[in-house]
């Protein structure tokens, strides 16, 4: 996207509907922020550019048309905002633009991406307001609005399954334990994965539910299982995590050689990705084996 071109047509169109800046940016951003956007200095939240073409009487998708590169679709640009803020933990970011979002058509009027919406909305419930039962009653809504009966899980719906099934962790280990298996027969019968991390997540966090059973052996194959698959993909997304929990479950097995190995090996993963705090972590602990 041509940050500049854009930020050029919303000053156009700014000053052709006789607005200063600070009134085109009341009730959506700040005065120094529209600035910003139209010298080009940064690109607005797909919500806000939302506003912003409301209050300028044009289709949000008139931006994404500008420029010489290709059309963004605005769904996906609000999805890959939100996934930013889920991932860095900015859960307050990011209820922010799913209230932003809530009343425009292209999610009130299309179940597929309120669905988006509700998913977000119920990580804020649970990690922001501590309200439990509110948040799973959301997140179940999202699962189910799509009208999934009788048919394949699809992906996002799998997504939002990992993320209720993460809740249970904290709440309710067997519940988990039952989600997760559940989450494994809806993968089995996908016949591709776009985003291949979904199954590594799902072996991981089933290895850390039966460690906290305390079911050692089977927590053990998947790790080994999530190893495969990380080395399947060429990838080492949560490889250090995954060796650093079969080290534990051998630690807790009193195989400490084995246990210690494991560990070294996680350090190596955790030293690549430049994961200060968890390597720091790891030479705590194998310092503890040479004790």
């Amino acid at each position: 996207m041509d940050f500049a071109a854009v930020g050029k047509k919303i000053k156009e169109l700014r000053k052709n509907s006789g607005l200063s800046q600070e009134e085109l940016s009341e009730g959506i951003c700040t005065q120094a922020q529209i600035s910003k956007i139209e010298k080009g200095l940064v690109f607005p939240y797909a919500s806000t550019l939302y506003q912003i073409s409301q209050k300028l009487g044009v289709d949000v998708n008139y931006f994404f048309d500008i420029g010489t590169t290709p059309r963004l679709d605005y769904v996906q640009e609000v999805f890959e905002q939100l996934q930013i803020m889920r991932r860095s933990y900015k859960f307050k970011e990011m209820m922010d633009i799913v209230r932003a979002e809530e009343t425009n058509p292209l999610f009130s009027q299309n179940k597929k991406n309120m669905q988006i919406l509700l998913w977000h909305k119920g990580i804020y419930l649970y990690e922001i307001e501590n309200k439990k039962d509110e948040a799973m009653d959301t997140l179940n809504q999202a699962v189910h609005i799509t009208d999934m009966k009788g048919k394949v899980m699809q992906e996002r719906e799998i997504e939002i399954q990992l993320t209720i099934a993460a809740i249970l962790i904290k709440e309710d280990l067997e519940a988990a334990l039952s989600l997760y298996k559940e989450i494994m027969r809806n993968v089995q019968v996908l016949p591709h994965l776009n985003d291949y991390t979904i199954k590594t997540r799902l072996y991981f966090n089933l290895a850390r539910v039966l460690t906290n059973l305390n079911q050692l052996d089977d927590s053990n194959k998947y790790c080994d299982e999530a190893i495969k698959w990380c080395l399947k993909k060429d990838s080492i997304y949560l490889l250090g995590q995954v060796h650093y929990q079969k080290g534990y479950n051998l630690e807790l097995a009193n195989q400490l050689g084995c246990a210690k190995t494991f560990m070294e090996k996680a350090l190596i993963f955790f030293e690549i990705q430049k994961n200060e705090e968890l390597v720091k972590f790891m030479k705590v602990k194998i310092e503890q084996f040479s004790s």
